[in-house]
């Protein structure tokens, strides 16, 4: 299990690599890396995945500096984190919390 203090240091200390799936859905979504960096630096872990590959996982619920919500899917290990994806969750598919998928049946 990780926890956001650890990751948030790995992303501080620039040992962060940017996934192309990731850098291309930046520019798809205009989303900024600066709204990124700010989401992953005042964000929480909202989902933990230990069994993805090639490395475990973890999603980060973080708002932009204009509150805006950003989720961000990290790979991580000891030594770095690698960008993976990132979307503006709707409510369509997530509660107002941003944090609670919706039971769709």
């Amino acid at each position: 299990m990780f926890d956001i203090e650890s990751i948030q240091a790995l992303f501080d200390g620039d040992a962060v690599n940017y996934r192309k799936h990731f850098t291309t859905r930046i520019e798809e979504r205009n989303i900024t890396k600066a709204e990124v960096a700010h989401a992953i630096l005042s964000g929480e872990i909202i989902e933990q995945c230990p069994d993805d590959e090639p490395l475990p996982s973890v999603l980060i619920l973080g708002y932009t500096k204009n509150n805006e919500p950003l989720h961000i899917a990290v790979g991580v290990d000891d030594y770095a984190i690698w960008l993976i994806t990132t979307y503006r969750p709707t409510l369509d598919i997530w509660e107002s919390d941003y944090k609670t998928r919706k039971v769709i049946v």
